[in-house]
């Protein structure tokens, strides 16, 4: 289901300035509650209203806390960034520094753990705060690139009167989230800062595609581990004997015996040997081995799920917990599978593959992807979702744990069934 398209900041043929100027303009209204002379793009008018229910200040200039040079190398080492910095640097750092703009790289938790490019637009930058181990949330610092491209999950440019923030109006900025190929969790995001002067509407085209990039990388990396793996796994489940898989630490699957074929099982998180019940599979035990797992189908019997919770208070790291008589199961779930499973969570009776398609995209013609996903979907969690139509399962109990507010629901989303 794949990315939305990019949208920059500068429409174009529009002239920087003037547009700027209809920026000013529109953030003074909304502030003041006046009728706007035209709407911002749905994504700041969308991040705006967080500030709003934030408390924000737009004319705060409080310094926000800078880590130590210890955190912020611990922060750097647990990040899962530096193997990316290479193609990162070498396709972004010489136009910054031709361009007059900063590139910055962030964790997932908005701390800025890598600055370089301009050294003109780095002092300019230090005057406003913008340095390593700085936290760039909106929480911290409003409507910015690098915090609502960690909300939204997508690719943002930010220009100028955009910022909620008045100290910032001076600035344009494009970042893109990067994610684990191997997952899908969020590892960071990559940013092009600079004066406002120097706004382009490809920008955000350029650092999402080097982005884009440094996660094929990543996924080169991760299909060498795994045929790593492969090599240690036959022998294994050779001497194991029985039905039994070894998948790495992210549920790929190295290789199975017994089983039917499949690319991926979806592991629980926080996953520790001994017994463990699967979604797919039912009772099992799981044995460490060199960079993954061995797990073993028990003949203990098939326990039915009786109870599934989708929790999607975090804006970050929604989970689906599910429950049998064998054990309980925890898996972190993709923005995408997230979605999917709160609109069916919704819709109790079921939905057509147009339905959900409708749902999703706001176009009902798109079944043959719907279609694809919910077969990875029953795939990974068994008989909590059934078919014809989609849905979870009647004997399920389906509990869902929302944040307080309808906006903070899977913030991310643009599906009409969330946004609706």
């Amino acid at each position: 289901m794949g990315q939305q398209d990019l949208e920059a900041a500068l429409p174009a043929g529009v002239d920087p300035r003037r547009h700027a100027r209809v920026l000013a303009q529109v953030h003074e209204a909304a502030l003041n509650g006046r009728v706007l002379p035209s709407r911002p793009r749905a994504v700041i008018g969308a991040s705006w209203q967080r500030m709003r229910r934030l408390g924000m200040d737009p004319d705060s200039r409080a310094a926000a806390p800078v880590l130590t040079f210890e955190q912020l190398e611990a922060r750097r080492r647990a990040s899962g960034l530096a193997e990316a910095l290479p193609i990162l640097r070498s396709g972004l750092i010489s136009l910054a520094e031709q361009a007059a703009y900063i590139m910055v790289i962030g964790d997932a938790g908005g701390k800025i753990l890598w600055r370089d490019g301009s050294a003109a637009v780095r002092r300019r930058a230090d005057s406003l705060g913008f340095v390593e181990g700085v936290d760039w949330q909106e929480e911290s610092v409003g409507t910015n690139a690098i915090g609502t491209a960690l909300v939204a999950r997508r690719a943002v440019q930010v220009y100028s009167a955009e910022h909620y923030v008045r100290a910032q109006h001076s600035w344009t900025c494009a970042a893109a989230p990067l994610r684990d190929p191997r997952d899908g969790r969020l590892l960071g995001v990559v940013d092009l800062s600079g004066p406002a002067s120097t706004v382009h509407a490809t920008t955000l085209a350029l650092v999402d595609a080097v982005t884009r990039l440094a996660e094929a990388q990543l996924r080169t990396t991760h299909l060498t581990e795994l045929e790593r793996l492969r090599g240690f796994a036959v022998p294994v489940l050779a001497k194991a004997g029985g039905r039994a898989v070894v998948a790495d630490e992210h549920g790929w699957v190295a290789a199975a015996a017994g089983l039917a074929p499949a690319d991926r099982i979806a592991l629980p998180t926080g996953l520790a040997p001994g017994r463990v019940w699967l979604p797919a599979y039912g009772g099992c035990s799981a044995e460490p081995v060199p960079g993954g797992w061995l797990i073993r189908l028990t003949d203990d019997e098939a326990a039915p799920p009786t109870r599934v919770v989708l929790d999607v208070r975090s804006p970050r790291e929604p989970e689906l917990t599910v429950a049998s008589a064998a054990g309980t199961w925890t898996h972190r779930l993709s923005p995408r599978h997230a979605e999917v499973l709160y609109v069916l969570a919704s819709h109790r009776d079921g939905r057509s593959a147009s339905e959900l398609s409708a749902d999703l995209f706001g176009d009902a013609g798109r079944t043959v992807t719907v279609r694809a996903e919910m077969s990875r979907l029953r795939r990974h969690f068994g008989s909590i979702l059934g078919a014809k139509p989609y849905r979870f399962a009647d004997e399920v109990e389906v509990v869902v744990r929302r944040p307080p507010t309808p906006e903070a629901v899977l913030p991310h989303s643009l599906a009409p069934a969330i946004r609706g």
